[in-house]
């Protein structure tokens, strides 16, 4: 049987309100007094009440945080970050990831608030404003990161996703390529990549056009599945800028298949810097999010907010492009 404040007090002969105090920290009890429940409860194996803690009206020092999906690296990355800075600041981080599915949206939700989490940190893909918007009536802070909700007053710490499609898709055209393709997501980040992307299209007076559509998936398959559809176009692109690193590398195996070489005969450009945009071969040009500064910022608004000693605060990062070995100057158009 799982062993209770009670059982403590009682084998340490000491009062419930004892042991409460010790638990929480607070003053008025000797040290020898301390050491001796301190001992009782490691021998019991007697863990605290978070519930416990939470209905007195203590911080859990617990965040909840929904990821929209773990396996990609950025998000796994990220989360990473977020829970070593919480170590930092003595909270625990529950990890929870939806695979961008509404029912598991709510369900975690619901279950990170029966566990009385102090917080909740939102992830990109999360796009329900009605949800936040409740969330915040009921006064549980609440904070997002890697992506913006422009109308809602909400701790934010983003990258500007209109300038990263913006760059990726500038730095192909200055290597002569004139037909770019995108792949992307229909989620709000991607949608503000997209933006970018048109825009400098625009601004360079282009006018390619292919048979884009969302990607229902954001993993290599996809990328690859796209790809291949795309190579069948009357007018085949030269370049694909794709909304993250996975969907990019997808690309570069379809182009294998289709017997291309990258850079020499296709550019690709992915969006992240993951680790594996390092690791893959050829090194992939990708759009770098600060996850380390992402993370880090994140939590300090956080927790900020639930201390009461920070105000609420949009954080906006400039993305930076990576040039590495998967980009090069147009030499070959893929045959029409």
């Amino acid at each position: 049987m799982k062993p209770t404040i009670y059982d403590v007090a009682k084998e340490a002969g000491v009062s419930i309100a004892t042991v409460s105090k010790i638990i929480n920290n607070k003053g008025g009890i000797s040290e020898k007094t301390k050491k001796n429940v301190l001992r009782i409860m490691e021998e019991l194996r007697y863990q605290p009440s978070v519930m416990a803690t939470a209905l007195t009206g203590k911080n859990t020092k617990s965040i909840g945080l929904i990821l929209p999906d773990l396996a990609n690296p950025f998000f796994s990355e990220l989360a990473r970050k977020i829970e070593d800075r919480g170590h930092d600041l003595g909270y625990s981080i529950m990890i929870c990831s939806t695979d961008y599915k509404k029912e598991k949206e709510k369900k975690y939700i619901q279950l990170l608030k029966s566990k009385s989490v102090d917080a909740l940190i939102l992830a990109s893909g999360f796009e329900n404003e009605e949800v936040i918007n409740n969330l915040l009536k009921e006064r549980l802070p609440i904070a997002i990161v890697a992506k913006n909700f422009p109308s809602i007053s909400i701790n934010t710490v983003a990258i500007d996703d209109f300038q990263g499609g913006y760059i990726a898709t500038t730095h192909l055209i200055k290597l002569g390529h004139t037909r770019i393709a995108m792949i992307a997501r229909d989620v709000y980040s991607n949608r503000e990549r997209l933006r970018g992307y048109y825009q400098a299209l625009r601004d360079y007076e282009l006018d390619y056009k292919f048979d884009f559509c969302f990607a229902p998936e954001s993993n290599v398959e996809t990328g690859q599945k796209i790809a291949m559809e795309i190579f069948d176009s009357p007018m085949p692109p030269t370049a694909f800028v794709a909304s993250n690193d996975l969907l990019a590398i997808g690309v570069i195996q379809a182009a294998r298949q289709r017997g291309l070489n990258v850079p020499r005969d296709l550019s690709v450009i992915g969006f992240d810097n993951t680790i594996i945009a390092e690791v893959f071969d050829p090194p992939l040009t990708t759009v770098s999010q600060p996850i380390g500064d992402m993370g880090k910022e994140i939590m300090d608004l956080t927790v900020g907010e639930i201390t009461g000693e920070k105000s609420k605060r949009k954080v906006i990062l400039v993305p930076e492009l990576i040039i590495r070995k998967s980009t090069g100057i147009l030499t070959n158009e893929i045959d029409d």
